[in-house]
């Protein structure tokens, strides 16, 4: 299995609600792999070596009202293979975890804020993550626009190390997609 070596950012809209993962690597269709997200819900982000069973199980978790740091150690609880993990996860009430584990290519890291988590590995450094954080933050467009001005941004600082592949955006909104028969509002 090889690495996703990304970067992202998971994000709440504190104006719609809207939940979504801005992702972009040098790893073809990581939007296959990356993003997975559940309208008033939450929104996760898994990448390095990644576990796309992380996912569905924090949304399980946070639908049954397990409190998003008991979220974070139970992702790593049982995984054998945790150090080489990476993810973030907001949640529908804008709390927000991140996590790097120590197997992780470098340079690795992320940061968690209210409504957002970004993190990357494979990267430039971390001015990467910077960037990322304040495209978005700086932006003041619509939220999906937002997203792609924190991605923009961080492969402006160098993003990721090995150079540029794919990229991907995924929006949810309660019936928020096409004809409202689903929640998927922006997939790219």
């Amino acid at each position: 299995m090889r690495p996703v070596s990304t970067f992202s950012l998971v994000a709440r809209d504190p104006d719609t609600g809207d939940l979504g993962v801005a992702t972009a690597s040098k790893f073809l269709a990581v939007g296959a792999v990356v993003p997975y997200a559940i309208a008033d819900v939450a929104a996760v982000a898994t990448q390095a070596y990644a576990n796309t069973g992380y996912g569905p199980r924090a949304v399980d978790m946070l639908l049954a009202g397990v409190p998003i740091a008991l979220v974070d150690q139970a992702l790593r609880a049982g995984d054998e293979h945790a150090a080489q993990r990476q993810y973030g996860v907001v949640d529908a009430d804008g709390g927000s975890i991140t996590y790097t584990g120590d197997g992780c290519h470098p340079w690795a890291g992320g940061v968690a804020k209210p409504g957002l988590a970004a993190q990357g590995n494979l990267l430039a450094g971390p001015q990467v993550i910077d960037a990322l954080v304040a495209g978005f933050e700086g932006h003041d467009g619509p939220f999906p626009e937002r997203l792609l001005a924190g991605l923009l941004a961080a492969d402006r600082a160098g993003g990721d190390a090995r150079g540029r592949q794919s990229a991907a955006l995924l929006v949810v909104r309660e019936e928020g997609g096409y004809g409202g028969l689903n929640d998927r509002y922006v997939d790219l």
